[in-house]
C-alpha cells in the first residue's frame, strides 16, 4: 500500500489545521508513515464502529421486523420478523417424516382436488409435535426451531430423567437452556412436601405457573394467558396453537370456604379466545402458560410471488378474468359478470346465499359467541 508523504506545512498554518490533517490521514491509512522528524511510527485506524457488530449493508432492522435494501426487486417489499435465536441446522430426524403424496397438491385419496390453490413448494418434513404432554418431570430446552408446518416455532426438549427428546410448541420468550415441566399427570411428591402436604393455590401457582409449563387448567389462576388449550380431560391441545395466539381464563366453577380458600366445585372452566368467544372446557384439560411464539408472524410480507410458490401456494385467479366455460362470472366483453350474484365456480352462492349456521342444536360449549358483523345485527325489515 502506498504510504502518505507528509510535506512540511507552511509556517502560517495554525496548529488546529495540522491536527485535523493528521487525524484525516490516520483514518485513511494503517501503514507505517514517516513523520517530519524522520522517525517511523505506526498509525492505526480507529473508527467508532470498529468494535460494533458487523451488519450486512443490505439489512435494516426496524423494531421487531427486518427489512432489506432493495438491490433486487424481490426484496423491496420483503419484511420478516427478527428471529436470530432459531436453530440454523436440520431438525431432529427421528421425530420427523417426509410429507409426500397427492395431499401436497390439495387432493384426496381418490385424486380429486378438494382444496384449490395448493401445489409445488419446497420439500417438507412433518415434525411430530407433542400436544398432550403427559410425561412428567423437568425437560430442558435444547433449541428453538422453525417448523414449515405451522406458523409458531417449536422447541426441542429433552427429559432429564431418561434423555428422551420431543417437540413442543415454543412459548414466546422461550430460549435454549430453559427448563419446563408438565404437571398434567399429577403433582410431584417433593412439591407437595414443600407445601406441607396441603395444596395451597397461591403457593402452587407461584411454583408451577411458569412460561412453557403445562398444567391442568384448574391449577392456573384466573386472568392468566395460556395457549395450546385442550377441551377434554384426556385429549390433546386444540385451541390457540398458531403464532402469537393465546386465551385468557375468565372464571371457574368454584366456591369460597370460611377460611378464605377457593375450591373447585364444578367440572368446567370458562376461557375467552382472541375472537371474543367464551368457551367452556374441562377443568382437567391441558393448557400451557404463556403466548405462542413468533408473535410478529402476521406482520410479515413475502415481497414477491415466488415466495408464495415456495410455500406451496398457487395463484388465485378471479372468476371475472376466466372464460365462460371455466366460471359463471367468465366471458363477456370487458369487466362484466352478466348481472349475476357472486357464486363459486360450481354455482353455489358465495355471499349470503345459503345459511349454514344452525339455529337448533347449537354448540353447547360456547358460552358467548364471537362478535359478528361488527356487533350490529342486520334487520331484514327496511324502515
Amino acid at each position: 500500500m502506498l504510504q502518505p508523504q507528509f510535506r512540511p506545512l507552511l509556517a502560517g498554518t495554525s496548529s488546529f489545521a495540522q491536527t485535523v490533517l493528521g487525524r484525516t490521514l490516520a483514518r485513511c491509512y494503517a501503514t507505517k508513515a514517516a513523520t517530519q522528524s524522520g522517525s517511523t511510527s505506526t498509525t492505526i485506524t480507529t473508527n467508532k464502529d470498529a468494535k460494533a457488530k458487523k451488519v450486512t449493508p443490505y439489512v435494516r432492522d426496524a423494531g421487531m421486523m427486518r427489512t432489506y435494501k432493495p438491490h433486487t426487486p424481490g426484496i423491496r417489499h420483503l419484511k420478516r420478523p427478527i428471529n436470530d435465536h432459531l436453530w440454523k441446522g436440520r431438525p431432529y430426524l427421528p421425530l420427523t417424516f417426509p410429507k409426500k403424496g397427492q395431499s401436497k397438491g390439495g387432493r384426496n385419496h381418490s385424486g380429486r382436488i378438494t382444496v384449490r390453490h395448493r401445489g409445488g413448494g419446497h420439500k417438507r418434513r412433518i415434525r411430530m409435535v407433542d400436544f398432550e404432554r403427559w410425561t412428567p418431570g423437568p425437560h430442558t430446552v435444547l433449541r428453538i426451531e422453525y417448523d414449515p408446518g405451522r406458523s409458531a416455532h417449536i422447541a426441542l426438549v429433552k427429559e432429564e430423567a431418561t434423555g428422551r427428546k420431543s417437540y413442543i410448541v415454543a412459548a414466546d420468550g422461550m430460549r435454549a437452556g430453559d427448563v419446563v415441566q408438565s404437571y398434567r399427570s399429577g403433582l410431584p411428591q417433593d412439591l407437595l412436601d414443600s407445601m406441607g402436604g396441603v395444596v395451597d393455590p397461591g403457593i402452587l401457582a407461584a411454583k408451577t405457573c411458569w412460561r412453557g409449563n403445562c398444567l391442568p387448567i384448574s391449577m392456573i389462576p384466573v386472568g392468566t394467558q395460556i395457549f395450546c388449550v385442550g377441551s377434554r380431560s384426556d385429549g390433546k391441545a386444540v385451541f390457540c396453537r398458531s403464532a402469537g395466539t393465546y386465551a385468557t381464563i375468565i372464571s371457574k366453577e368454584e366456591e369460597t370456604r370460611e377460611d378464605g380458600t377457593k375450591v373447585m366445585t364444578g367440572r368446567f372452566v370458562n376461557v375467552r379466545l382472541q375472537s371474543g368467544e367464551i368457551r367452556r372446557v374441562s377443568k382437567d384439560a391441558c393448557a400451557t402458560v404463556g403466548i405462542a411464539s413468533n408473535i410478529m408472524h402476521h406482520y410479515r410480507q413475502l415481497g414477491k410471488a415466488g415466495r408464495s410458490r415456495w410455500l406451496n401456494i398457487r395463484p388465485t385467479v378471479r372468476g371475472l378474468a376466466m372464460n365462460a366455460n371455466d366460471h359463471p362470472h367468465g366471458g363477456g366483453r370487458g369487466k362484466s359478470k352478466g348481472n349475476r350474484h357472486p357464486v363459486s365456480p360450481w354455482g353455489t352462492p358465495a355471499k349470503g346465499g345459503y345459511k349454514t349456521r344452525r339455529k337448533s342444536n347449537v354448540n353447547k360449549w360456547v358460552v358467548t359467541p364471537r362478535v359478528r358483523n361488527m356487533g350490529v345485527r342486520r334487520n331484514k325489515k327496511t324502515t
